[in-house]
């Protein structure tokens, strides 16, 4: 049995991961985290699924942590820094969805993948992953005539933008073509901007209502566009993803991990 600690069990993201784990055969909550004065401090994780699960809710890290071979973390990244910290002291292992790392706080989390093993994807869709691996074939065989915009949709909750996965999207798209997003890569448009810069990989964000995520990669050349999707319309995906990410992490030497490892596309 897969014994998983949860934080930010209090979260639409953080029930989802909770559902599914207590759905799973082969998976055992044994901590659900929150932030101090979280008013779901003590109470049963289940409590707001309707489920008695015998975990209480607990902003205590060690506590919560004690006992978990993964904790599953989807939080900010400062929190989730915290609780790698912890995760290092307990030699418990991390399956990271947490976006709007700066370039720092993602040094500061390799250094953790160097006693600890980690999967560390801003998305952890298997849908996602594959589609991942098609842009790069796409750019790779449609070159330098195709101007490349990724187009992403999110929640009025969101707080970072572009998202986690349309960066990895535009990280991706510039590798393939050998350059690097941040030399191609054009966050904001805004009055007279001139002609769009060859070799350009261009972002748009849309942020509104309960949109879980949506992805859009165009490739617009002379007298055809090809548009590549992806769109979520539960976070259950993320969940069942995470899941295996944390299956998968059971006897791997510490390193930072992605999901093309987890799903065999590396």
């Amino acid at each position: 049995m897969l014994n998983i600690a949860i934080a930010g069990a209090g979260g639409r993201m953080g029930r989802m991961l909770l559902q599914a784990v207590l759905d799973s055969a082969d998976c055992r909550l044994t901590g659900a985290l929150e932030m101090p004065g979280s008013p779901l401090d003590g109470q049963d994780a289940g409590a707001f699924l309707g489920r008695s699960t015998g975990v209480a809710v607990t902003s205590d890290l060690t506590a919560g942590l004690t006992g978990a071979d993964v904790l599953i973390d989807f939080t900010r990244p400062e929190g989730t820094l915290a609780h790698l910290a912890v995760c290092r002291t307990l030699g418990v292992r991390a399956v990271i969805g947490t976006t709007g790392f700066t370039p720092a706080q993602k040094a500061e989390l390799a250094a953790c993948a160097q006693q600890l093993a980690i999967v560390f994807a801003p998305n952890m869709s298997v849908g996602v992953n594959v589609m991942l691996r098609l842009l790069d074939q796409a750019a790779r065989a449609l070159g330098e005539g195709y101007d490349i915009e990724v187009v992403e949709a999110h929640h009025r909750h969101k707080i970072d933008a572009p998202s986690g996965t349309a960066l990895k999207m535009g990280e991706v798209l510039a590798a393939a073509r050998g350059v690097t997003l941040d030399a191609q890569g054009v966050f904001t448009r805004h009055g007279h901007t001139g002609e769009r810069p060859p070799g350009a990989i261009g972002f748009a964000t849309v942020r509104g209502g309960d949109i879980v995520g949506d992805h859009t990669v165009l490739f617009a050349g002379t007298g055809e566009r090809l548009e590549i999707t992806h769109r979520s319309s539960s976070r259950a995906n993320y969940a069942e993803g995470s899941l295996r990410a944390a299956r998968f992490l059971i006897g791997r030497a510490p390193g930072l991990y992605g999901m093309d490892d987890v799903l065999g596309l590396a």
